[in-house]
């Protein structure tokens, strides 16, 4: 059976992002004034994993519908391009194989130049260590989306300056069946790595925050 999960995080603060190592200056004091006039811009994040609960394997791509998750998640950003360490791709199917752990994709519809290697995090980072790159890539109107470690293989990481949680769920949805199980997951609700796992030990009564997802669940 696949446990397909879908975290999400709605409503963060973009300047939350900033580097707080900047030097203070009247000049950014001043600006700081201006954007205090300004509705706050936000940005949202989504953290997309999987487990094939008989084995206790855990990853994306350890899912029997692995090759439909990934479908459906192209779907969400048609017509647009992943612009890779690798190269551009036109579809994410094609670009995940050529990207490493631990690298990130940039989804626009133009090509952008991108300094990669700046982005890149491996087990010793996250991507709170790249924040300051991360908030350019947003500001940008780029998406961006990390392939990250799992325990047997890799999960997906993405960060959209709009919030496409209801794109997401739509396109993800379709696959839920006997044998596909769909749980949409508030990540302000998940305490501990017990409550991250709770499909090892309590699929019946998943913890407050994950909803598991019908065909006939709307919005």
């Amino acid at each position: 059976m696949d446990i397909f999960k879908l975290f999400f995080d709605h409503d963060l603060r973009l300047d939350s992002l900033a580097s707080r190592n900047d030097e203070y200056s009247i000049e950014y004091d001043e600006d700081r004034l201006a954007d205090f006039m300004k509705p706050d811009p936000t940005f949202s994040k989504f953290y997309i994993t999987g487990t094939r609960l008989e084995d206790e394997q855990f990853g994306i791509n350890t899912l029997t519908k692995a090759d439909e998750v990934i479908e459906q998640l192209d779907k969400s950003f048609d017509e647009q391009k992943l612009i890779t360490p690798a190269g551009i791709f036109e579809s994410l199917s094609n670009a995940l194989p050529a990207v490493k752990i631990g690298q990130a994709m940039i989804i626009n519809k133009d090509e952008v130049t991108v300094d990669f290697a700046a982005l890149e995090i491996d087990e010793e980072s996250n991507f709170g260590h790249k924040k300051d790159k991360v908030r350019q890539i947003l500001q940008s109107g780029s998406n961006l989306l990390y392939k990250e470690k799992a325990n047997h293989g890799f999960d997906l990481h993405l960060f959209s300056k709009t919030n496409i949680y209801s794109i997401l769920f739509e396109n993800f949805k379709p696959l839920v069946s006997e044998n596909f199980l769909f749980f949409s997951i508030n990540s302000k609700r998940m305490r501990s790595e017990q409550d991250f796992y709770f499909e090892t030990w309590t699929l019946d009564k998943p913890p407050h925050g994950a909803e598991e997802v019908f065909p006939e669940t709307v919005l």
